[in-house]
């Protein structure tokens, strides 16, 4: 353990000058009581698959609400809004449950923000909503990374005590960019080599180059989990470890893929300042909004 310049301790030292090895976690995967066979597995793989979360009435409705979203000259200039270099097209919409009344809705209901009390042992908050957007033929993916690392060094969140649930509101094909995983990867924390750049979010929502692991300690995480990968019909979902290792390839294909990815975390784990940036990240990525959602 070391002593932060915040005079806390960090058990997850990061964004260091020279490489630090790997961490085994210390904190726990499951705090609470999972009575959802769904997600039994969760403590043993860091992920649950869950399938027809939503039926198709609620993937067109809410399909059909973030076409709205990306259509709307005015919030293509908000800065919640990412546009892909390449291509000029939306990548990723920030806040959404304050942007969309529907997904606002959708957020609360307990079949939703259930699984992660479940899970994290607690109340939630949602610390980040998005929709990732991933387009036929110019679709870009994000290379591997642990969430928390970011959420530890760039937003100040303690423990990894926090899940992610992404919704697919397009099928989810093996060839189209869906999420890879390495199973049991969430219990080992992966320090990464480089300071924090201020201001670091503008360049790596579109792009990430810094908080992203060696490709030795990829090898060697791959080599003991080896990796799988979150398919299915729209509709389905992913529940995922804060820490579990993942990354997507780009999309080649003329099928799309698009995602409503919500980020819940314990009220037992309120965000302090950043223990690895300059400054905390603003609101829309990492909320210090910490009101239980009901």
């Amino acid at each position: 353990m070391t002593l932060s310049d915040y005079g806390r301790i960090d058990r997850y030292r990061t964004r260091t000058v020279v490489g630090t090895p790997p961490i085994e976690r210390a904190d726990p995967t499951v705090w609470g009581e999972i009575d959802a066979p769904a997600l039994a597995e969760f403590d043993d793989s860091g992920y649950a698959v869950i399938d027809g979360l939503l039926d198709p009435y609620e993937v067109g409705d809410i399909a059909g609400e973030i076409q709205r979203l990306t259509s709307d000259p005015d919030l293509l200039l908000d800065e919640r809004v990412i546009i892909e270099r390449a291509s000029h097209r939306v990548r990723s919409i920030f806040d959404v449950h304050l942007i969309s009344p529907l997904i606002a809705d959708l957020v609360r209901q307990n079949r939703i923000a259930g699984m992660a009390r479940q899970i994290l042992g607690s109340e939630v908050y949602l610390h980040q909503s998005r929709v990732n957007d991933m387009p036929g033929f110019t679709g870009t993916g994000f290379f591997w990374h642990s969430d928390f690392e970011t959420w530890h060094a760039e937003d100040g969140m303690p423990a990894p005590r926090a899940v992610s649930l992404s919704i697919a509101l397009t099928d989810n094909y093996p060839f189209n960019g869906s999420l890879m995983v390495m199973p049991g990867s969430h219990r080992t924390f992966i320090p990464c080599q480089g300071e924090t750049p201020a201001d670091h979010y503008r360049v790596s929502l579109r792009e990430q180059e810094i908080g992203i692991p060696s490709h030795e300690a990829l090898a060697d995480l791959a080599g003991k989990h080896g990796i799988t990968q979150f398919t299915g019909r729209a509709g389905s979902a992913l529940l995922f470890d804060s820490n579990l290792m993942h990354g997507s390839a780009g999309n080649i294909t003329p099928f799309p893929r698009s995602n409503l990815f919500l980020v819940f975390n314990s009220v037992e784990n309120t965000l302090l300042a950043p223990y690895a940036a300059p400054h905390p990240r603003p609101e829309y990525l990492a909320s210090r909004d910490f009101t239980p959602l009901v």
